[in-house]
């Protein structure tokens, strides 16, 4: 029997499994693997967002109709990373793991990268404005990139038939050149999914006890509610099942999970909506859209750190500051790619604005790989579902 891609790489990850748990810390050695596949992702993934974006923009009628699909994507990003917050909230708010929490974790140790501000919603909105479009490229800025493939995108629509057919010929070639790139990726993805894995069982295998047990089981139990809120959002409003959506997709959730990166995953997730039958021009707008701001993993994380924090602390929340505390965790989860560090750094960022002690924040770093392995799951899970439920919105007008 030929194995799939999925096959061989659900392989891999157990083959990663034993080895780390027999390894140990030993299995570190391997760790180059792994940072290897993500490169090879992350290089394809940048063009590739770029000139799938491009391709789908010109395949659409009219910038209305580019409207009507923003309107409708950032609808439905707003509405679940709220969820996501609230749901963070109360998870760890029915656990209380960071009552009785020793605080001897030094801030030093476990942060790499400033803590500063939490950024305005100007800084938010400026930094989505590339000045220097190569810059966007070699950062890898994923909402400036999308920025950037707007406006040529409507101003593509605005020329004449001939140089728009021209142009969306050569998008759609430039998308398939790096779609192909993906695919020749993804022969190496059993090893290098399987190395990271490896690392993380070696590595994190001895922290999963006392209140970081409870917080991992309050974070993952929160992000177990999203994934079955986003399995009846299919059944219910699309075409797609359950089961057969997430069997089809298994390969990107095994690259969300040991890559913990939406970018390196970006590439994937594109290639297989474009095999679900999604239609190009939404979910090469909706996908790099929501790996910038549709962040509901890292939501619940954001507030689970803060609650945590509190809890450890020994500081409690009147009503009215719990609006303060999804204001502030919504501008935070949309601003995570523009913040050195990643989720992590973001979280921290969340725990000073509200005056609590980072040091407490800090205890949660020695576990953070294991709580971002499913952060980025559901960050792109999120993401795959609301391009479904867009399409099937577009194809009812249709």
């Amino acid at each position: 029997m030929k194995l799939g891609p999925g096959g061989r790489i659900l392989i891999g990850m157990l083959a990663g499994v034993v080895l780390g748990a027999m390894l140990g810390e030993r299995v570190a050695a391997i760790q180059p693997l792994g940072d290897l596949f993500i490169a090879l992702l992350v290089l394809a993934a940048v063009p590739l967002v770029f000139f799938n974006l491009l391709a789908g923009l010109t395949s659409l009628a009219d910038t209305r109709t580019l409207g009507r699909l923003a309107g409708k994507t950032l609808g439905y990003f707003l509405a679940t990373d709220l969820i996501a917050l609230s749901l963070g909230l109360g998870a760890v708010a029915l656990l209380r793991p960071g009552e009785g929490m020793q605080l001897t974790e030094p801030v030093a140790d476990t942060v790499s990268g400033p803590v500063g501000d939490a950024p305005s919603v100007g800084d938010v909105l400026l930094d989505m404005i590339p000045t220097n479009v190569f810059r966007a490229f070699a950062d890898g800025n994923v909402v400036q990139l999308v920025v950037l493939a707007l406006l040529l995108g409507v101003a593509t629509m605005a020329l004449g038939d001939g140089p728009r057919t021209r142009l969306a010929t050569l998008f759609e070639d430039a998308a398939r050149l790096f779609r192909r790139l993906v695919h020749m990726i993804l022969w190496i993805a059993p090893v290098g999914i399987g190395a990271l894995v490896a690392v993380t069982v070696g590595r994190y295998g001895a922290d999963l006890i006392g209140p970081m047990a409870r917080f991992l089981a309050g974070v993952w139990g929160a992000q177990i509610v999203i994934v079955t809120g986003y399995m009846l959002l299919l059944r219910l409003f699309t075409d797609y099942r359950p089961w057969p959506f997430l069997r089809s997709t298994g390969s990107l959730w095994a690259t969300t999970a040991a890559t913990t990166s939406s970018l390196a995953s970006l590439s994937v997730g594109l290639e297989l909506a474009r095999r679900l039958g999604i239609p190009r021009g939404v979910f090469s707008f909706v996908l790099p859209l929501g790996a910038q701001l549709n962040k509901d993993g890292t939501s619940v994380m954001l507030t689970a750190v803060l609650l945590f924090t509190a809890q450890a602390a020994g500081v409690t929340f009147s009503p009215a500051d719990f609006v303060t505390i999804l204001l502030l965790g919504l501008l935070l989860s949309h601003g995570t790619g523009g913040v050195p560090a990643g989720g992590f750094v973001v979280a921290l960022i969340y725990v000073q604005a509200l005056n609590l002690p980072i040091e407490v924040a800090a205890i949660v770093g020695g576990i953070y790989r294991l709580v971002d392995m499913s952060n980025t799951t559901v960050n792109i899970m999120g993401d795959m579902v609301g391009a479904s439920l867009v399409a099937r919105s577009e194809a009812r007008r249709a």
